[in-house]
C-alpha cells in the first residue's frame, strides 16, 4: 500500500479482504494490483486510456478499455461490493450518472476527487485572476482532463440529490489527512464511501 497516492490507500484500506472491486478509471491498475496482491480480492478495472489498459493487462489485470460515461450500463446491478471512482469524477460528462450507476453497480461507492474550492484554487482566482496550477491540479485550464469544479459541498449536495448515503469521508492536506471541520475551504482532496 505504500507505494499508492494517498486517497488510493484510504480507499484499499477500507475494503474488505475477498470483496468484488470495480475500479472505474483505474489508469494502470496500481489500486488493483494492490487489493488482488494483500486483500486478495476479484479486481475488475474499466480505463479509457489504450497505454494505460496495456500496462494493467501487463500486470496481469483483468482491465478492459471502456468509458465511464457510455460503458457503466452494462455492468449488472449490485454484481460488485465496491465500485470505486478515483480522481475521474470531475472528467466525465455527467457526474450525476456516473455516481447514479457507480451506485447501482456496486454495494459500496468509493469516489475521490480534488477539490476546486480548497484556499489556494480561491487564492489563485482572487489574487492572481488565473485559473490555478497546483501539485493535485497541474494541468493548465486548456490542457486539463477537468471538465468539472467539484468541491465537497457540491459533492454532498450532489449524493443528497441522488438520494445517496455517505457512509463516511476522509481529507487529504497534501498527502496528510485532515479533519472535517472547514473540509471545503482546506482539504485539497476528498474521498468519499457511499451506499444507495
Amino acid at each position: 500500500m505504500s507505494g499508492l497516492r494517498p486517497d488510493l490507500r484510504i480507499i484499499a484500506s477500507s475494503i474488505t479482504e475477498g470483496a468484488s472491486v470495480l475500479d472505474i478509471g483505474c489508469g494502470d491498475g496500481a489500486l488493483l494490483a494492490d487489493l488482488k496482491h494483500n486483500k486478495q480480492v476479484r479486481a475488475r478495472g474499466l480505463e479509457l486510456d489504450a497505454a494505460n489498459v496495456a500496462s494493467a493487462v501487463a500486470k496481469g489485470l483483468s482491465v478492459v478499455q471502456g468509458d465511464a460515461d457510455t460503458d457503466l450500463a452494462t455492468y449488472m446491478s449490485g454484481s460488485f461490493d465496491y465500485a470505486v471512482l478515483s480522481q475521474t469524477l470531475q472528467t466525465v460528462r455527467r457526474p450525476d450518472l456516473v455516481l447514479r450507476e457507480l451506485l447501482r453497480i456496486g454495494r459500496h461507492a468509493f469516489v475521490s476527487f480534488p477539490n476546486f474550492a480548497h484556499w489556494r484554487v480561491r487564492g489563485s482566482l482572487l489574487f492572481g485572476g488565473r485559473m490555478p496550477v497546483t501539485r493535485l491540479l497541474p494541468e493548465r485550464w486548456y490542457d486539463t482532463p477537468n471538465i468539472h469544479h467539484v468541491t465537497v459541498d457540491d459533492f454532498r449536495a450532489l449524493a443528497a440529490e441522488i438520494g445517496a448515503t455517505i457512509e463516511e469521508c476522509w481529507f487529504l492536506r497534501g498527502d496528510r489527512r485532515t479533519t472535517r471541520t472547514g473540509a471545503n475551504l482546506l482539504a485539497e482532496h476528498a474521498v468519499f464511501l457511499l451506499r444507495a
